[in-house]
């Protein structure tokens, strides 16, 4: 049977692999900060992601970048409620989520619309974000990270990163099971903590993770492991992208994060129309 997460009283089937769409309403995520910061832009954006197909869309307020500065929780949560509501109000049917490690902000974009939490820390940086999200019964996108941006690429150290990973996810997944959350997706945590051969490591090993027993994310949309190989910038990564996605659907990932829905719906087609046993089956 294909998995399914219930937003907000609806379904999603993952009978074939979910798109979500990535909203960075930012000035300084690593690809697309200030293109989408004002309220027309990102409205024009996720209009424009739905149009191509995304399933979810996901709003992030706050750059995780390698890095990256943490932003004041009141500023994040001014704009992430904001911007939640807005784009409630004017794409009542989609599907909304939000990227924070603030259970503050989780709840405030859930109350303004938000059906989906996705958390880069694992609840590890916010004690209160898995009871949070227990009392609020939404699906749940656990990753694994090493630290906080600003010092997550200087640990790094791990005797077996497949393991490590792996070990991490289980021990979370457990907590929250004991929590009655019902709906968890797993996410290995591309480009987080993790060098160049690292986060290829887990890529190559990527169907290890179904037997955690829930939908796994794939999430390395033209992150520097990607144009590391190839050469350029984000901007050069699209191609590669689709190739680094297309290992992962291979083996049995369940959801693409994405900042080109097409190219990632396109991929996922080739795939479902190649491997059609594969996709979108528990446990696979």
């Amino acid at each position: 049977m294909p998995y399914t997460i219930n937003c907000n009283g609806r379904l999603l089937s993952m009978e074939r692999p979910l798109v979500m769409g990535i909203l960075n309403i930012t000035r300084d995520s690593f690809f697309d900060g200030g293109r989408h910061y004002e309220e027309k832009d990102y409205i024009a954006h996720a209009e424009r992601m739905l149009a191509e197909g995304a399933d979810i869309i996901d709003i992030g307020c706050m750059s995780t970048r390698p890095g990256a500065e943490t932003l004041p929780e009141a500023e994040e949560l001014r704009v992430a409620a904001t911007a939640v509501r807005n784009l409630h109000t004017r794409f009542p049917e989609a599907t909304l989520s939000i990227d924070t490690w603030r259970a503050s902000v989780a709840r405030a974009a859930v109350e303004n619309g938000a059906a989906i939490i996705n958390d880069i820390s694992g609840g590890d940086f916010d004690t209160e974000m898995f009871p949070t999200v227990a009392a609020l019964q939404v699906p749940y996108i656990l990753m694994h990270t090493s630290g906080t941006p600003e010092v997550m690429q200087q640990r790094t150290q791990y005797d077996d990163v497949v393991k490590s990973v792996f070990r991490h996810l289980s021990e979370r997944l457990e907590r929250l099971r004991l929590l009655n959350v019902k709906d968890v997706i797993a996410d290995v945590g591309f480009g987080f903590g993790k060098t160049v051969e690292q986060n290829y490591e887990l890529l190559r090993n990527f169907g290890i993770f179904k037997s955690l027993g829930c939908p796994l994310l794939c999430a390395l949309s033209r992150k520097s492991m990607i144009y590391k190989v190839t050469g350029g910038t984000p901007s050069d990564a699209l191609e590669a992208t689709v190739a680094a996605h297309t290992i992962a659907l291979i083996q049995g990932a369940d959801m693409l994060r994405a900042h080109d829905v097409k190219a990632a719906r396109d991929a996922i087609s080739i795939v479902k129309a190649a491997f059609p046993a594969r996709q979108g089956t528990a446990g696979a």
